[in-house]
């Protein structure tokens, strides 16, 4: 599998109960480059925020998504421009006009649950 280390978690929440959160802290432990995003907050977990996927700076392997679809579609313009190497929308996050979007701009996407990948090595 390819080394997808610098990671961005668009939707990341500083509620510890949130799976963005539970993500964030997992990929942290597994010396992931981790990078919240969420334009309401400025630290998470210890991390920088970045407001949006523009303000990261830096090439995205991987980009997680926790973000309803109706926030997300909004969103689609934003998320092929960053051009990350993969997406993972996880459940909850599904969004056909997103999966679309990407599969035309020839970014890899899936539907699936980092936290199960990253837990069962398949991240």
């Amino acid at each position: 599998m390819e080394d997808f280390r610098t990671v961005a978690v668009l939707g990341a929440s500083p509620k510890k109960e949130r799976y963005s959160n539970r993500a964030i802290c997992e990929l942290k432990a597994q010396g992931y480059d981790v990078v919240p995003v969420n334009p309401g907050q400025t630290v998470i977990e210890g991390l920088p925020v970045a407001a949006n996927l523009a303000a990261i700076g830096r090439p995205i392997d991987t980009l997680t998504i926790y973000v309803n679809p109706t926030h997300i579609d909004p969103l689609v313009p934003e998320i092929v421009a960053a051009r990350p190497g993969r997406v993972i929308m996880n459940p909850g996050a599904e969004s056909p006009e997103l999966a679309r979007a990407l599969r035309q701009a020839g970014i890899p996407a899936l539907e699936a649950c980092t936290l199960v990948l990253l837990r069962t090595g398949q991240f």
